[in-house]
């Protein structure tokens, strides 16, 4: 492996932030500052982190940074319920991302468990 890049785990956390960004342009004008933020945040803080992590020296470091991302996915789940709860996703939108929330949760926490050895 070459570059956080090559990471499916990364791949997927990005194409997440895409569909967030996609699916929070309906959300209410005035959630700009609040919700539809905080979901923004969350959810580039997942690949950011994995990368940034990647590239620091030492197991602890880089367990640090996965786990600094599984709390962002964390929080990313409940604002995305928050939203759903709000109607501000149907339930169709929320099944998706939840299920990919869900998907990155298993490879994430599978890979921090490799990473302990």
């Amino acid at each position: 492996m070459s570059t956080f890049r090559d990471l499916k785990i990364w791949q997927k956390a990005m194409i997440l932030v895409t569909k967030i960004y996609f699916k929070t342009t309906n959300f209410p004008k005035d959630e700009i500052y609040g919700l539809t933020s905080q979901i923004k945040r969350s959810s580039i803080s997942i690949p950011s982190n994995i990368a940034e992590g990647y590239g620091r020296k030492g197991k602890k470091d880089y367990l640090k940074f996965l786990n600094i991302s599984m709390s962002s996915l964390f929080e990313l789940q409940t604002q995305i319920e928050i939203a759903f709860n709000l109607k501000f996703l149907s339930k169709n939108d929320f099944d998706e991302i939840f299920d990919n929330t869900r998907e990155i949760e298993r490879m994430l926490s599978s890979f921090i468990k490799k990473i302990e050895g």
